[in-house]
């Protein structure tokens, strides 16, 4: 029996003290999708940046 598992991959890294209104990982990661490539934003709090992941299945 075949296991699936989730590999996240970091795609870029966005400073979380951007200007008031402006989302550009939420923009890559839009980017990204629109390309098919499944791909969300995250907080990373120790390091205070936003990182786009990507999640691809691996066998």
């Amino acid at each position: 029996m075949a296991t699936t598992t989730q590999t996240r991959s970091v795609l870029e890294r966005f400073p979380a003290g951007g200007p008031r209104g402006s989302w550009p990982a939420e923009e890559y990661a839009a980017a990204q999708r629109a390309q098919g490539i499944k791909a969300r934003v995250v907080m990373d709090l120790p390091s205070d940046q936003f990182l786009v992941v990507a999640e691809t299945p691996t066998q």
